[in-house]
């Protein structure tokens, strides 16, 4: 394995937990390499737990890992190497002459849900991830989307309706029935993508600012700010630009009436990662050429079928369109 002994100019990313590196194998296969920071025994359990889980995910949206190394005092995970970066990058830092379409942010919001839909429903044991973000949403070649960082992540038993743990995640992401007692569900994974939804809509970051020439400037969260905006009837003065560019506005208000409710205060209220994909579903294929497959095990599998009432129907959009539209 070739990393030009951890030079700074393999670099891909750096965190809190450690740094990934681009490396090569023998073969020429190219990789990334995670080379965590020294551990203590809290750490080594959440680094075991990512390999562990990792190694029994199989799922073509998900990042897949190569192997891992354990002799040294610091460990080494080696990982598929997704060449685009991550979707935080193009939401907010984006590249010249590349433009981000309405279509693009569609079928990312729709790979990302599948995973997160296998990793609840599909799994043999139910997993939440704990972080989801935009920064750990990978992109490869063809722009599609590979979930990474199971670091926090954790397999409950199908009994378990939650974890009771102390708070981790990251601020801006995290479900506030989470964030004040500490229980953890399904729908704190919802939640957090809901986040991602409006990132998608907006380009603005999930925590920002109110005045930001101000050097007293306040802070608050993107998710407060959309929800503010919905209801005030002002979401398309919040757009990202290319947003409105090749998209309907019917369906932008789909789109956010999904980000609305995977928001909602209380996880009883918001939709599953099942439910949230059929209607990215829906608005993906309306949006390309393609005519989505339907499979025998759809109703089988706890998948009501494309002619089957969504989470947002297309009442609550007509109705959201006609309040809306005007703007």
């Amino acid at each position: 394995m070739f990393l030009d002994n951890f030079s700074k100019d393999r670099v891909l990313v750096q965190g809190g937990q450690g740094t990934v590196y681009k490396g090569m194998l023998k073969d020429g296969q190219v990789i990334a390499v995670k080379r965590s920071r020294a551990l203590d025994e809290s750490q080594w359990k959440q680094f075991i737990n990512e390999v562990i889980l990792l190694s029994q995910i199989k799922h073509r949206h998900v990042v897949k890992i190569l192997g891992c190394c354990l002799e040294d005092d610091i460990p080494l995970v080696v990982y598929e190497f997704i060449c685009n970066g991550t979707l935080s990058e193009h939401i907010r830092n984006p590249i010249d002459e590349f433009i981000f379409t309405w279509e693009m942010r569609l079928r990312i919001a729709f790979k990302s849900a599948t995973a997160v839909t296998y990793l609840h429903s599909e799994f043999s044991t139910p997993i939440y991830h704990r972080d989801i973000k935009s920064s750990n949403i990978l992109l490869d070649d063809k722009f599609g989307a590979k979930l990474s960082d199971f670091g926090i992540s954790r397999a409950v038993s199908v009994e378990q309706t939650h974890l009771t743990t102390r708070v981790q995640g990251t601020f801006g992401y995290l479900d506030p029935e989470y964030f004040y007692y500490g229980q953890y569900s399904e729908k704190s994974d919802v939640y957090s993508f809901g986040v991602i939804l409006v990132e998608l809509l907006t380009g603005q970051k999930p925590i920002r600012a109110l005045r930001p020439v101000d050097k007293d400037e306040e802070e608050t969260s993107l998710a407060m700010y959309f929800i503010s905006s919905m209801n005030d009837n002002t979401l398309f003065e919040i757009l990202d630009p290319l947003v409105l560019e090749g998209s309907k506005k019917e369906d932008i208000v789909e789109f956010a009436n999904l980000a609305k409710q995977c928001l909602y205060p209380t996880g009883l209220e918001r939709p599953t990662m099942k439910e949230a994909t059929m209607v990215l579903e829906r608005l993906r294929y309306r949006n390309s050429s393609c005519v989505p497959p339907l499979t025998p095990n759809d109703q089988a599998d706890g998948w009501t079928t494309r002619n089957s009432s969504m989470i947002t129907s297309s009442m609550e959009t007509d109705n959201a369109f006609s309040k809306i539209g005007h703007v």
